[in-house]
């Protein structure tokens, strides 16, 4: 995608149409790419959702280095939104990028400096593009840190006890498991990427960025909706701004609200249910 993209604001819309009609399996590799990031996105809430299920935020070294992956992915997703320069790119791009002028005294300054210049324009885009390159080099960075941590502990397990005595040899057990997620995961991805790819998308996006033009709806992909929704359900600025970094940041929080005997949610009937 790399290769065919360009990061000019002239020539962006227009490159990604190159892509998906002249590039060999262009389109396919779109899709993919696109697609690719909600199939991430749900693996990322059922992974947060275990570890707050099965009380993993116990090993909090390893719970917070997932945090920050977790914001770390999101600040790419946002960037990788904004190259396609349709229209909800450009209006993603500046709402959210906004945001920073909430901050008191700096705020303005901030925003501009993050634009390169005084709207969402070329510069913005340039730099936009080479982070969104070089961010998931830094994930995989994360990711490493992250299983470093967790060496460090052991995993957890469903009974929340020590397994060694139930350990089992890697090959061919979980390849075996592994192999068939995977499987399954793709054959998801591309059902969705074959039959309705923009199922997920946003129609006004199929549109070249117009500044002069607010799209009726401004709304983020779906794995963003509900720290949107927490911002813009708080009529203050700054507060909305406090309440969609919160929205993330709260899981920090959930290894010092552990104070029982038993571990998280597993052993209690009620939350069982949940």
């Amino acid at each position: 995608l790399a290769m065919h993209y360009t990061s000019d604001t002239m020539t962006a819309f227009s490159s990604v149409t190159h892509i998906c009609r002249d590039v060999n399996y262009g389109w396919l590799i779109r899709y993919l790419h696109a697609n690719g990031a909600s199939m991430f996105f749900i693996c990322l809430f059922l992974h947060v959702g275990r570890g707050l299920y099965y009380g993993s935020y116990t090993f909090i070294e390893t719970w917070n280095v997932g945090i920050l992956l977790l914001f770390a992915v999101m600040a790419t997703a946002f960037m990788g939104y904004v190259l396609p320069w349709g229209q909800m790119s450009f209006w993603g791009a500046t709402v959210i990028t906004n945001l920073l002028s909430a901050i008191p005294y700096i705020g303005t300054t901030l925003v501009e400096w993050i634009w390169g210049g005084f709207s969402v324009d070329k510069a913005t885009l340039t730099r936009f593009f080479a982070f969104h390159f070089i961010l998931p080099f830094i994930i995989a960075a994360l990711a490493v840190v992250h299983l470093l941590f967790l060496h460090e502990t052991g995993s957890n397990n469903p009974i929340g006890l020590n397994s060694d005595a139930d350990k089992i040899p890697f090959h061919p057990y979980y390849t075996i498991k592994d192999a068939l997620g995977f499987v399954l995961m793709f054959m998801v991805l591309l059902s969705l990427v074959l039959f309705c790819p923009d199922l997920l998308g946003d129609p006004d996006n199929y549109m070249p960025a117009n500044p002069l033009n607010t799209p009726p709806h401004i709304k983020p992909e779906w794995y963003f909706l509900f720290a949107y929704a927490i911002l813009r359900s708080i009529p203050n600025k700054l507060g909305g701004v406090v309440a969609l970094v919160l929205s993330i940041l709260i899981l920090a929080i959930v290894p010092f609200l552990h104070n029982s005997k038993q571990r998280s949610m597993i052993f209690r009937p009620i939350s069982q249910c949940m």
